[in-house]
């Protein structure tokens, strides 16, 4: 059965406002500079015109804070530790010296209010608590089987807010899900929110299946598969369930990443053992040779505006990373350092591009500017591998492997990391998990 996407949100509906004034500076924090105290916030349960409402207004809320505290930006306070009932919020309005009280700097209030056709309006506002104002107010109007994306919706507009960037909490990560022995791994294409909600698998794991990515403009996500008993790219729509083969080339094709435009692929292609980078057209099939050199080119990554690609090398003697201009075809080499560079993935922004590292027996994972500056290894661990960005360019995923206790098989599971290199969190899958992938925003 394909895998449908998600419920479409139904409408977005007026912004909330309210009247005002604040002689205070308005409320707002600096993430941009290393790492920042984490923001005391209060995020209330939602206000329930109707019994039948009253698990989605508390739910909505609970997922709000989840998300705020995952970010490690956030510091959502405890439900006992307020003073203002919700009843008081909706007959009287904010009592901000008794929300000062708490400690909070900011709250978030919201009322849910069932319609009669099958749909629900959601409505939050946010205040700044010592400023003594309003910050920001939506209203939503959605199917009642959509309200968790709702609450992802709310925390990207809170998060935006108040940190004056783009957020990514209604984003998804793909992965590959891994069960059984070393010798008999059984391995299938895996998607969910990106808080591990909503999990399916796209893939039965009768076949090896890898380095599933993202299109930046479609539901279609890119992966390398074994399904035809030879290494082969294909494309799967995320919407009707179909699958397709990006063209029957010779040799063995893997590493497979979106242009920023959707509309082309890049990849490695292996001829008599040696690989070498290439660009599909997706509209022609037309095939563009990138690299020509003896050594192996692989793991491609466009930069954001398409006009570069970073890949790694070891044409040098090691395994380097290194940047090809794709209108010059000029190749510039930008790591020196000790061990082997791998796995580079350019950031949304721009600024940054993270790779894999190997040095004296310990994987890393690591950020660097395109220009070769600035290299920081933000974790490390036995096996530490495939990193991938979050929509705003400010968090990290990737996975961590280990031997299992009884040496007979491996443990591989998905993380997160701030790019300052704290707030590492494990991001829980039913089964083991490797190889993520996070999506623009949906």
């Amino acid at each position: 059965m394909p895998f449908m996407f998600r419920t479409a949100l139904l409408m977005t509906l007026l912004l909330l406002t309210l009247p005002f004034s604040g002689a205070r500076a308005e409320l707002k924090f600096s993430v941009t500079q290393g790492r920042s105290e984490a923001l005391p916030i209060a995020v209330q349960s939602f206000y329930a015109e109707s019994p039948g409402d009253s698990k989605i207004a508390r739910e909505i809320p609970n997922i709000i804070a989840a998300n705020l505290e995952r970010s490690g930006l956030f510091k959502p306070l405890p439900d006992n530790a307020f003073i203002q009932s919700v009843a008081s919020v909706k007959q009287h309005g904010v009592r901000f010296d008794e929300w000062r009280a708490t400690a909070a700097q900011a709250l978030v209030t919201g009322k849910v209010i069932a319609q009669n056709n099958g749909t629900a309006r959601v409505e939050f506002r946010l205040w700044d608590i010592f400023g003594e104002k309003q910050l920001t107010g939506v209203a939503y109007t959605t199917t009642n089987d959509n309200w968790r994306r709702i609450a992802h919706i709310i925390s990207d507009k809170i998060y935006a807010r108040l940190t004056g960037e783009d957020s990514y909490f209604d984003s998804r990560i793909v992965y590959i899900a891994e069960s059984g022995p070393t010798t008999d791994r059984r391995k299938r294409l895996a998607i969910m929110d990106q808080d591990g909600a909503n999990h399916k698998y796209l893939t039965s794991g009768n076949y090896l299946v890898l380095t599933p990515r993202f299109s930046p403009t479609e539901q279609k996500i890119v992966y390398m598969s074994y399904e035809a008993s030879s290494p082969r790219v294909y494309l799967y729509d995320l919407t009707t369930g179909a699958r397709e083969i990006l063209g029957d080339f010779p040799g063995m094709t893997f590493a497979p990443r979106f242009s920023p435009d959707g509309k082309r692929v890049v990849m490695s292609q292996a001829i008599n053992g040696n690989s070498d980078l290439y660009e599909l057209d997706l509209r022609t099939r037309n095939k563009r040779r990138l690299t020509t050199n003896s050594s192996i080119d692989t793991a491609p990554s466009y930069s954001p505006d398409g006009r570069q690609v970073a890949f790694e090398s070891d044409r040098g003697g090691s395994q380097q990373l290194y940047i090809l201009d794709m209108k010059s075809g000029r190749e510039q080499r930008i790591t020196f350092g000790k061990g082997r560079y791998g796995n580079p993935v350019w950031s949304p922004r721009g600024d940054l591009i993270a790779f894999t590292r190997i040095y004296q027996g310990k994987f890393y994972i690591g950020v660097i500017r395109p220009d070769g500056s600035g290299e920081r290894l933000i974790t490390s661990a036995y096996h530490v591998e495939g990193p991938s960005w979050s929509p705003n360019g400010r968090v990290l995923t990737y996975f961590k492997e280990r031997p299992s206790s009884d040496g007979n098989s491996r443990v591989a599971n998905l993380y997160t990391i701030d790019i300052t290199g704290f707030n590492e969190r494990l991001l829980p899958t039913p089964v083991d998990g490797s190889d993520p992938a996070w999506s623009p925003l949906n």
